[in-house]
């Protein structure tokens, strides 16, 4: 091999021997202190809610819209573009097992998997529907003293009641319906096997125990967590999303009990269809 052919082949090694896997799930249900926790251990690196998807899936989209790039096809460079700078993101990052965080990646394993030549992990934190629509609606309460919501601005009718507040919300146009349909079509299109689903409860309640399933399923060697002094390290404008202490977490781990029938009545019942991990041949933590 020439000097020229071994710097080359270091250069390529030294972009892409790190382990990527990826953090969704359903909002407020605990993926936040999720990354959190694996930010304890030295050898990880979980980020907070991540631009490296809409980063790539905007060069990917536009690609063809270039003259040149449309004029004479070349898909082959176009990947090695979006392998570049998936991996020359996280150059300057020590840890060799990078977690990225977004909502969007179930929707999008074919293109990570073809960047990656490896289907990547992902764990997906869910939470009793009910539950999840409970807290946005006390975030709701708080933000609308002072403020307006993005979901206020869209829909100024339906926002005006809990069930108008709690159906918008489950639209596949707003953040709890675009996760859930995002989830479940991942499943019917054959991803289930690399998909972990670890429920708010569990983790609040029994970390640990969940903590050693999440590491069986990544295949990597366990680190003792202190679920007593978790220590926030990643770091979010939550004005952007609309909402103040949207991932804000607390240091120690402790069980939150359910509270949605205090919060949007008997009415909300109907909405526990949706917590589909339930099911069976859905891999999480309730398995164990």
């Amino acid at each position: 091999m020439s000097k020229n052919e071994q710097l080359t082949a270091n250069k390529k090694k030294s972009t892409n021997d790190k382990t990527y896997h990826l953090i969704s799930g359903l909002p407020r249900s605990g993926s936040t202190l999720l990354c959190n926790i694996l930010n304890q251990n030295p050898t990880f690196h979980a980020t907070p809610t991540s631009g490296v998807l809409q980063m790539l899936l905007t060069i990917r989209n536009n690609w063809n819209k270039i003259s040149g790039f449309s004029a004479v096809r070349n898909e082959p460079a176009k990947l090695r573009v979006l392998q570049g700078m998936l991996h020359n993101f996280y150059s300057d990052v020590d840890q060799k097992v990078i977690f990225d965080k977004n909502r969007g990646w179930p929707g999008n394993f074919e293109t990570i998997e073809a960047l990656l030549d490896y289907k990547p992990k992902m764990l997906v934190t869910v939470r009793d529907v009910r539950d999840v629509l409970a807290s946005f609606e006390q975030l709701w309460r708080k933000e609308s003293r002072t403020g307006q919501t993005p979901q206020e601005k869209g829909f100024p009718e339906e926002m005006k009641t809990i069930t108008g507040r709690c159906e918008v919300l489950m639209r596949s146009s707003q953040p709890v319906g675009d996760a859930y349909n995002r989830m479940k079509d991942a499943l019917l299109r054959g991803h289930g096997d690399n998909m972990f689903f670890i429920t708010f409860e569990s983790l609040t309640s029994n970390p640990k125990e969940v903590m050693r399933d999440v590491y069986e399923f990544l295949d990597e060697p366990y680190f003792e967590h202190d679920f007593d002094n978790v220590e926030q390290t990643t770091k979010e404008d939550d004005f952007f999303h609309g909402f103040t202490d949207l991932h804000t977490i607390r240091q120690q781990v402790r069980p939150v009990d359910s509270y949605w029938r205090d919060v949007l009545g008997s009415f909300a019942d109907t909405f526990g269809k949706f917590n589909f991990w339930k099911e069976n041949g859905v891999q999480s933590d309730q398995d164990s």
